[in-house]
């Protein structure tokens, strides 16, 4: 396969927009892409968005975007819309993501995917495509019991360490989570590990990109 790299022309920071309906969706769907850039890109630019959570979930989201993305440039905005209820709250989620839209020009974004079972995670995919139309969109997969994992098209190499280190800090900044029956070693590993096998690494994120533009 031909690697692809994210660099920007005149040498300028890179920026990225991380969008969640859940704190924790971010880092499962893309945590070890997070840390490789904040390594990788001096002068990382990052905005979160996450759009549900309670006050002590909102306060491990904080945490989580400042473990995964040390040193850069980042701010993060948290909201309080009901979980599991963002269809019934379409408008203001359009609402939201509008004026993030307006308010700045990332050139990478990482929100849900559309085919995903949840459907808080379904509805951020159906808007962020219709406020930001000229951006690299990465949808970023979330495994759960629904079996709706699906055929990714982009893949992001992660090294062993890389991807121990992002189990490592998913356990560290999410400890209300920590009484899930999924939320363990072997189903963020073994999921790395399959998708690392997809495309001949020790450990993958993949994504799914309907839209992308190539230049030599």
């Amino acid at each position: 396969m031909l690697p692809l790299r994210l660099t920007i022309p005149g040498g300028r920071p890179l920026s990225v927009l991380a969008v969640g309906a859940h704190p924790d969706d971010i880092e499962i769907g893309a945590g070890g892409m997070l840390l490789s850039l904040a390594e990788s890109q001096p002068g990382l630019q990052a905005r979160y968005v996450v759009l549900t959570g309670t006050e002590d979930r909102r306060i491990e989201a904080r945490n989580a975007a400042d473990a995964f993305l040390p040193g850069t440039d980042l701010a993060v905005e948290l909201f309080d819309l009901p979980e599991g209820r963002l269809p019934a709250a379409w408008d203001r989620v359009k609402e939201i993501l509008e004026r993030v839209a307006q308010s700045c020009s990332p050139d990478l974004i990482i929100a849900p995917f559309r085919g995903d079972a949840h459907q808080d995670h379904r509805v951020i995919a159906e808007i962020v495509p219709t406020v930001f139309r000229d951006q690299l969109y990465l949808a970023y997969e979330i495994p759960k019991w629904d079996g709706d994992l699906g055929r990714p098209s982009l893949y992001f190499p992660l090294s062993a360490d890389q991807a121990r280190r992002k189990v490592e800090l998913l356990h560290k900044c999410f400890q209300s989570q920590k009484n899930h029956d999924w939320w363990d070693d072997e189903v963020f590993l073994g999921m790395a590990r399959l998708r690392g096998m997809e495309c001949r690494a020790p450990y993958a994120e993949a994504f799914v990109c309907t839209k992308s533009l190539i230049s030599c």
